[in-house]
């Protein structure tokens, strides 16, 4: 008797070639995975960046007086709204992002002149935006950092990351104050107890490109420096606009040479 013969379902091919597919995918893509360069950002060196804060946290009145608006272009301007206070101190408000370059070479002469009021915790390196223009400049971020002061109150807002993905949101508060003294929506805005304000950066952050923060910190030492003439001639701007909120104190910060610029504000 003839024995039957075995025939192979028909479905049987066509799963078998599926199922090598599916292997041959599943193999490009650990492949790639393993290949494809990672597209974060390094963590920063903390030790580098506790060296660059205390560079920029340590500069002497003397030189800062002896840089005044150096290369800084003066943008600050008054403005007419209710004091802005917090538990009666003045309020300084920034709002900005993480990949915008002009934010990133004004958080430097914010730092410098901040720090001369109170102490800010939890700073990190980062840069701007790989493809913005002036890309990768080396900066700080106030994303998850605090600032302490027994004169004033700091807030921020990094309303993005440096991919210029969703990072913070502002509340509706600080979204109604860049609505009135910032109709353009230039980026960083800055805001003095509602008593004065600027928009955009106070210079160019040319100056910054291709250096390191470690390189800039160590330029803010000469003060004919182009890195010392903006970032230090910025923060001294600053700093007089907060000396008006403060009725000029401490006197550390609010030296005669600052005070002659405010006289300009």
């Amino acid at each position: 008797m003839r024995k039957p013969v075995r025939r192979t379902p028909a479905w049987v091919a066509p799963v078998a070639t599926i199922g090598a597919l599916a292997l041959v995918v599943v193999a490009f893509l650990a492949i790639r995975y393993m290949t494809t360069p990672s597209t974060s950002v390094t963590p920063p060196d903390t030790s580098v960046t506790a060296a660059v804060l205390s560079t920029l946290t340590g500069l002497p009145s003397s030189e800062l007086d002896q840089v005044g608006t150096g290369a800084a272009q003066n943008i600050i301007k008054p403005v007419n709204g209710p004091a802005l206070t917090v538990s009666g101190k003045p309020m300084v408000f920034y709002f900005g992002a993480e990949y915008c370059p002009y934010c990133a070479a004004e958080r430097w002469a914010m730092i410098v002149a901040l720090s001369r009021f109170g102490t800010f915790s939890g700073l990190q390196t980062t840069t701007s935006s790989s493809s913005d223009i002036y890309p990768d400049t080396p900066t700080f971020t106030f994303h998850g950092a605090s600032y302490t002061s027994q004169y004033i109150v700091f807030q921020s807002v990094e309303s993005s990351d440096r991919n210029q993905h969703a990072l913070e949101s502002p509340t509706a508060s600080q979204v109604a104050l860049v609505n009135s003294y910032d109709s353009g929506g230039s980026i960083p805005f800055v805001d003095f107890g509602n008593r004065y304000a600027f928009d955009g950066a106070t210079y160019k952050p040319d100056v910054l490109q291709g250096l390191t923060s470690q390189q800039v910190a160590n330029d803010l030492q000469n003060p004919s420096s182009p890195q010392a003439q903006g970032i230090l001639g910025s923060a001294n701007l600053i700093t007089a606009a907060i000396c008006k909120l403060t009725s000029n104190q401490p006197t550390t910060a609010c030296t005669p040479a600052i005070q002659a610029i405010e006289a300009k504000l």
